[in-house]
């Protein structure tokens, strides 16, 4: 769904929440973006931008665990009520949310928010991994493996909830897949998810790759992107938690950005996993606020 006003002002949210995985850091994600510059990156392009805060998240050593097939799943879900919550009235005002992670279980709460205002939406899924795992199938337990396999509805009853539709997502395609577990790739097939992996990437090119991921979520009722900044190869992005070798170079991540905002369809951005302990000289965040600039519109000339 293209945006009835080209510019729309964008609204960041922070979601500095890290209970979805098993490295500590990535709570100060969206410090360490903002810190880079994110704000006045964007006025610069000329778009108006507003930072709403952070919503509230809770921290390991104050919340139960519960399940250890989905690891602090109810803290997770709560903090995910608050970002729909943010989302939807970003949506509702006029707004294009922009959502700093935090581990990429927030993406729940993201997508649920655009499902409240728009009804269930597409999603362009950049990431190392397909997060499409369940409780039954995860090799360890933790949520951020699990959020688009949710957003399809597909997560199994741990992830009912009030706060949103489900599913939030009725489309979706994966861009920079070079790490999917076994249970990940029955779902996959089952759903017919459009997965476009690094080999992919490497025969026929990031352009190639990126219009057919657009050309398959046209005509959704929203368009949202989620970037985690695994995708990149981590000789640019060493800030996360989870890296795995050979992904985007930086270039690559760029031009995926720049033909989101070429396309005219993006309703929603969010960027996560960017974990500043593990960065050097926070050059992950500065990467992240690059990338947002890409897909909200900025060019070399």
């Amino acid at each position: 769904m293209a945006e009835d006003n080209p510019t729309p002002p964008v609204a960041i949210i922070g979601a500095g929440l890290d209970l979805g995985q098993g490295r500590r850091g990535v709570d100060m994600g969206p410090s360490a973006i903002r810190y880079a510059g994110l704000q006045e990156r964007i006025t610069g392009l000329g778009r108006v931008c507003v930072d709403w805060g952070d919503v509230e998240a809770g921290v390991p050593e104050a919340t139960e665990i519960g399940d250890q097939q989905a690891r602090y799943l109810g803290a997770i879900m709560r903090s995910c009520g608050a970002v729909a919550a943010r989302v939807a009235e970003a949506r509702t005002t006029g707004h294009l949310p922009l959502v700093l992670g935090g581990d990429h279980s927030v993406a729940m709460g993201t997508l649920g928010g655009m499902a409240k205002v728009h009804g269930a939406g597409g999603v362009l899924w950049i990431d190392a991994h397909a997060d499409m795992n369940r409780p039954g199938t995860s090799p360890s337990g933790n949520v951020h493996g699990m959020p688009l396999a949710a957003a399809l509805g597909a997560g199994g009853d741990a992830f009912a909830t009030d706060a949103w539709p489900s599913p939030s997502v009725e489309r979706a395609a994966i861009v920079g897949a070079r790490s999917i577990d076994e249970g990940e790739r029955a779902l996959i097939r089952e759903l017919g998810v459009h997965v476009f992996t690094m080999s992919d990437v490497d025969r026929h090119g990031i352009e190639r790759v990126m219009r057919e991921a657009l050309a398959s979520l046209q005509g959704v009722a929203f368009l949202h992107a989620s970037v985690d900044l695994d995708a990149v190869d981590p000789m640019f992005a060493p800030g996360v938690g989870t890296p795995v070798r050979g992904g985007l170079s930086y270039r690559e991540a760029h031009l995926a950005l720049e033909l989101v905002a070429e396309s005219g369809l993006l309703d929603s951005l969010e960027l996560v996993e960017v974990n500043p302990i593990l960065d050097e000289a926070n050059e992950t965040a500065a990467l992240a606020v690059e990338l947002a600039a890409s897909a909200l519109g900025a060019r070399i000339l």
